[in-house]
């Protein structure tokens, strides 16, 4: 597959996304949040770029740095490429930003490991009225197509806590 292809391909259903969460987060009155390591802020450039953001979207922490993880968002010293950081990670900022919903991205993007976990390993978390919720996935291909294919998981998670 041409990789550029697969980027605009990606864009397109990112957008699709984007336009389902923005009327759920609408009709919903709920307010949202992202803490991202391994998206580097580029999920809360998408939040904040849709129509009608302003209403909804609360803002990011972009905690690229592990230091920023456990100084500011309270990650427990250890391994950041794990599903109990996501969680603390959505938690914190859920707290920080006073938003209903958060989602929590971090991750080993490639092309070398992180905390000896392979590229294309990354941990998410959502918090929400129902509790945090987390799960690994593992995403193919180059840190760019992993960076996509993380940002539409990202956003299809924020769409289901919106639906629970």
């Amino acid at each position: 597959m041409d990789h550029d292809h697969d980027v605009v391909e990606g864009t397109d259903l990112s957008d699709a996304l984007i336009d389902e969460l923005t009327t759920l987060a609408s009709d919903r009155s709920v307010t949202i949040g992202c803490a991202e390591s391994l998206t580097a802020g580029t999920l809360a450039a998408r939040l904040g770029a849709a129509e009608g953001s302003s209403g909804w979207f609360r803002g990011a922490i972009v905690a690229y740095s592990r230091s920023v993880k456990h100084g500011l968002l309270d990650v427990p010293e250890g391994p950041v490429v794990c599903e109990s950081a996501a969680r603390v990670m959505a938690e914190s900022t859920a707290r920080l930003l006073d938003a209903d919903i958060v989602v929590a991205v971090t991750g080993a993007g490639g092309p070398e490991p992180q905390d000896g976990r392979p590229p294309g390993t990354v941990c998410f978390a959502t918090t929400g009225h129902t509790g945090t919720r987390s799960e690994e996935q593992h995403f193919d291909g180059d840190p760019e197509n992993v960076l996509a294919q993380t940002v539409r998981h990202a956003l299809k998670l924020l769409i289901a806590r919106m639906t629970d």
